[in-house]
Parts: C-alpha cells; sequence; structure tokens
C-alpha cells in the first residue's frame, strides 16, 4: 500500500472534506437535535482543516502529519 499512498493527495482530500462541511446546509431539524449537527459539524470542520494544513510525509512506511497549532501571529499589527 506504502508504494502507491500519497500523503499529498491525502491532504488535498482532507480540505475538500472541510470545505464540503462548512458549505453543508443544515438539514430541517429542530431543537437539540439542530444544536447537535450544528456541533458536530464545526467539530469535522476542525479536524478536516487542521489535517487539511498538515505538512505530510511518508518514509519508511511511516506516515507523518505535522500541523502547527501555534496562533499566528496576529496580521493586522
Amino acid at each position: 500500500m506504502a508504494d502507491q499512498f500519497d500523503p499529498e493527495a491525502m491532504v488535498v482530500r482532507f480540505r475538500q472534506r472541510a470545505e464540503a462541511v462548512r458549505n453543508r446546509t443544515i438539514p430541517p431539524v429542530e431543537g437539540p437535535e439542530r444544536r447537535r449537527f450544528i456541533e458536530q459539524a464545526q467539530i469535522d470542520y476542525m479536524d478536516f482543516a487542521m489535517i487539511g494544513d498538515a505538512q505530510a510525509s511518508l518514509e519508511d512506511g511511516i506516515l507523518t502529519l505535522r500541523i502547527d497549532l501555534r496562533p499566528r501571529p496576529n496580521e493586522n499589527t
């Protein structure tokens, strides 16, 4: 499997998944179910977006994802 696996392509797929979650419409549910749907969408987006921002490498059959979680400097200063 490692011969055919493209870690960069995987990262791109996760970026696409994050965008799909961001653009997903909310189904016609109300009350607690609606709140749970929205909360799960936020978690899904965060997870997919983090992996979508990763630097991926595959060395000796080990997939490594580097994700910088440090706060970005304020761009307005």
